[in-house]
């Protein structure tokens, strides 16, 4: 029987360490660009008329976005429960990028495409 070699909860080599590093300009990215996203949704709602096709419009998109990214981070999760349960597992930073990421990704693109309107 395989033995499982559990991770240590502080990095212990340059490349972990990177890895660590990068999740937390992650999260720094992922901070940035909500607030900057949500800014510019507030602008957009006291500028524009609630009913307008085009808020009708950017809220639908919002609130699906936020939707699929819950579901992809809780597939994530889930990932990581069932391989703990099976005696595989992964470090907190290796799980951590993976649940972060649509949260990320989405922000990221919403911020660009949003300032573009500008």
């Amino acid at each position: 029987m395989k033995t499982m070699t559990p991770y240590s909860l502080v990095p212990l080599n340059p490349a972990a360490m990177m890895d660590v590093w990068k999740l937390g300009i992650m999260v720094f990215e992922l901070w940035s660009t909500s607030l900057s996203t949500i800014t510019m949704r507030h602008g957009l709602w006291q500028t524009q008329s609630p009913t307008s096709a085009r808020m009708l419009r950017e809220n639908q998109r919002m609130v699906t976005e936020k939707l699929e990214a819950g579901l992809e981070t809780g597939f994530e999760i889930q990932k990581a429960m069932l391989q703990m349960a099976f005696g595989q597992s992964n470090p907190w930073w290796h799980t951590g990028r993976r649940t972060m990421a649509p949260y990320h990704r989405r922000s990221s693109a919403n911020s660009r495409r949003l300032a573009k309107r500008r």
